[in-house]
Formats: structure tokens, C-alpha cells, sequence
């Protein structure tokens, strides 16, 4: 067998005989660039056929698995976002009508978002097409095995940069 820096590997390197040297390398490199392709596409379908962007969709997500409301930080921490922006995106989904924002508690420094009945019928819709997508593009490209390593992998970096930050 070969060794993996003469294997003709996929790439979108720009010269590709410049790739990363080692198959970790590689490996991380693949990742990226194939991820990024991953959400680029996610991303197109869903706005094309639900009208939702997929940092929209998530949050909704985010907000329907949270039995329907969650604080506005929480809700920013969970999406590995600035607090400016999660006010951002959640003053787009208020004004389309998914979502409900108000002031919480006597200093009314905090806020809850909520998930009104539009929002959920949006979701409904979305996840049924997000999760075709899933399948189509991702899912049924894994191989027998697969599926459990990469649950390991990203669960140990998931942890690890949970607990890092």
C-alpha cells in the first residue's frame, strides 16, 4: 500500500501539489474545506425552499428544544455568539413573526426569546427539508464505522473547547 502523502486524496487546494504534508493535516484540511462546502450547500437549500437562513433555522431549533423560550445569553452561548449578534438575528425572526422578544426580571436587563406558532410551523417545515438534506448530503456518504468515530472525535474537541472557554 502506498503511503498517504502519494495517494491521490481530494482537495480544493489551490495547487494542490502544495498540500499539507501528513494525513492529520490532511485530515483537518478535508474537514474544512469539505464542511465548508457542507453548510454553503445546507445553507442554499433552506433559504431557497423555506425561506430560512441555517443560523435562523438553529436558533429555532435552539428555541424549540428548550421547551420554547430561553435568555437571550443563554441563547448567545449556545450559538457560540456575540450578544450583539444573537439581538441581531433574533430582531429578524420578531419581525418575521417566529419569535417573541421581551425584558425580564426588575433591572430589565435581561430578555427572553420565544418561539411563537409560526415559528414553530416554519421549523417544522425547515426540519423535515434540513433533515433530507442531512441524509442526502452527509449521512449516506458515511461508510460502516464511520459514524461512530465521529461521534468520538467531535464529542472529545466538543468537550474540550466547552470546557476551555
Amino acid at each position: 500500500m502506498t503511503s498517504s502523502s502519494t495517494v491521490s486524496r481530494w482537495t480544493r487546494s489551490a495547487n494542490p501539489a502544495h498540500r499539507e504534508h501528513g494525513t492529520d493535516r490532511q485530515a483537518w484540511r478535508a474537514y474544512w474545506e469539505a464542511t465548508a462546502l457542507l453548510r454553503d450547500r445546507l445553507e442554499k437549500q433552506l433559504k431557497d425552499e423555506a425561506n430560512l437562513s441555517l443560523t435562523d433555522y438553529n436558533l429555532l431549533l435552539l428555541l424549540k428544544e428548550a421547551g420554547g423560550s430561553m435568555r437571550m445569553g443563554e441563547l448567545a452561548n449556545r450559538m457560540v455568539f456575540a450578544p450583539s449578534r444573537i439581538t441581531y438575528r433574533i430582531k429578524h425572526l420578531v419581525e418575521r413573526g417566529y419569535v417573541t422578544r421581551e425584558v425580564e426580571g426588575a433591572d430589565r436587563r435581561g430578555a427572553v426569546a420565544t418561539i411563537t406558532d409560526a415559528g414553530r410551523d416554519c421549523f417544522r417545515d425547515a426540519a423535515q427539508l434540513h433533515s433530507a438534506q442531512v441524509e442526502e448530503l452527509f449521512l449516506n456518504r458515511l461508510q460502516p464505522g464511520d459514524a461512530e468515530v465521529l461521534l468520538r472525535v467531535f464529542e472529545d474537541v466538543g468537550c474540550h473547547l466547552d470546557t476551555d472557554s
